[in-house]
C-alpha cells in the first residue's frame, strides 16, 4: 500500500493525521523537527529533520513515499518585529515548502497536499469568501490580499508550489482551512475555554458576527481523502464544517459541553475594538468580534465529502480533550 509522509507530525494537525492513518492501516512516515515519546504514536515511522528552510535535506524522509501532506509551518508569533517576522515566515513557509516540493518531485512522489490557510488568498462575493477554483498565476491580483505576514507567506508558498508543480509534473492540492478547533487547540480558543470554565461574566453579549470553522476530526478526514482522490489534482480547496457560528453561540456551546452557566453582558463592539487597541490586543479582539465566512460547497461537492462530526460534538471533544 502507498506510503504517506506527514510533515509537522508533532503538531496539532500532524499528530491527529498520523493517528488517523494508522487506524486506516495506511503506511505513514511522520517527520518533525522535535520528536518526543509523548508525541509519538505506535505504528508510525518517525524521522527527525533540521530546520525547515531552503537547505533542508528531505532525501531520507521521502524515500519510498508516494504522497506527502505538508502540515509543517511557522504559525503566528505575536511578539516579533515586522521585519524579523516576515523574514522568518518566508524562510520556513515559502523557502522550506518550495525545497520540499522540489525534492518530492525528484524522489518520485506522486502528490503533495499543502495545508495552507484561509488567510492566504481569498475573494469576496455576495458577502462570502469563495475559492479560486482555477490556478491564479503569480502576478495576478486577488480581490482581497493577505493582511498579515503569516497570510502573505502562505500565499507566497502556494505560488512557489504551483511553479514547482508546473515545472515537474508533481500533483499539487492546496487546502485552505478556516479556523481549526479541537482537542489541544491553542491561542484564542484555548483562552476562551479557560474563561468559560472560570465562570466570569464575558462582554460579548452585543456581538453578532459569523465565523466559519472546521473541527480537527473533519479536517483530518478531508485531508486523508485528498491523498489519492482522482478529481482534485491542481485544485485549491476551502474547507469548513459548513456550520457558521457567532462568538456568543460558540461560548454557549462551550458552556453546555462543560455543564456550566454562561453569563454574557452587552458591550458595544466599537468599545471592544477600542479596548483591544488600547491594550495591544487588536488581533485577538478582531477574531472575537469580526466575521469571516467561507463557502465550502464546491469542496464538498468535488470530494463528495460531508463533515463527519457536528459543530456541537466537535466543541465537546475540544473542551474535554478527547
Amino acid at each position: 500500500m502507498s506510503k504517506v509522509c506527514i510533515t509537522g507530525a508533532s503538531g496539532f494537525v500532524g499528530q491527529a493525521l498520523c493517528l488517523a492513518l494508522v487506524k486506516l492501516n495506511r503506511p505513514v512516515r511522520g517527520v518533525a523537527r522535535t520528536l518526543t515519546s509523548k508525541l509519538m504514536a505506535s505504528g508510525v515511522e518517525y524521522m527527525a529533520i533540521d530546520n525547515l528552510d531552503s537547505d533542508t535535506n528531505w532525501t531520507s524522509a521521502l524515500a519510498g513515499v508516494d504522497f506527502v501532506i505538508h502540515c509543517a509551518a511557522r504559525a503566528h508569533v505575536m511578539k516579533e518585529t515586522e521585519t524579523d517576522s516576515l523574514t522568518a515566515y518566508r524562510s520556513v513557509n515559502v523557502n522550506g515548502s518550495k525545497r520540499l516540493a522540489e525534492q518530492a518531485a525528484a524522489a518520485g512522489v506522486r502528490r503533495l497536499v499543502y495545508v495552507s490557510s484561509i488567510k492566504a488568498k481569498v475573494e469576496s462575493i455576495d458577502g462570502l469568501l469563495r475559492p479560486f477554483v482555477t490556478y491564479k498565476h503569480e502576478g495576478e491580483l486577488d480581490a482581497l490580499a493577505p493582511d498579515d505576514h503569516y497570510g502573505a507567506s502562505k500565499r507566497e508558498a502556494e505560488q512557489a508550489l504551483w511553479a514547482v508543480a508546473a515545472k515537474t509534473g508533481l500533483e499539487l492540492v492546496v487546502v485552505r482551512p478556516s479556523l481549526v478547533y479541537g482537542p489541544g487547540v491553542k491561542g484564542n480558543l484555548a483562552s476562551l475555554i479557560k474563561l468559560v470554565r472560570s465562570g466570569v461574566p464575558l462582554p460579548f453579549g452585543a456581538v453578532h458576527n459569523q465565523r466559519s470553522m472546521i473541527g480537527l476530526d473533519n479536517l483530518v478526514d478531508l485531508l486523508i481523502r485528498c491523498v489519492d482522490h482522482p478529481k482534485i489534482a491542481g485544485q485549491t480547496l476551502l474547507v469548513s464544517d459548513g456550520e457558521d457560528v457567532s462568538t456568543p453561540e460558540l461560548l454557549r456551546l462551550m458552556a453546555t459541553a462543560m455543564g456550566r452557566s454562561l453569563h454574557l453582558f452587552p458591550v458595544p463592539v466599537p468599545l471592544l475594538w477600542l479596548a483591544g487597541c488600547s491594550f495591544g490586543k487588536r488581533a485577538e479582539i478582531e477574531r472575537l468580534v469580526g466575521s469571516l465566512q467561507i463557502d465550502s460547497r464546491y469542496t464538498r461537492e468535488l470530494l463528495e465529502w460531508t463533515p463527519t462530526v457536528s459543530l456541537a460534538e466537535g466543541i465537546r471533544r475540544m473542551v474535554h480533550g478527547s
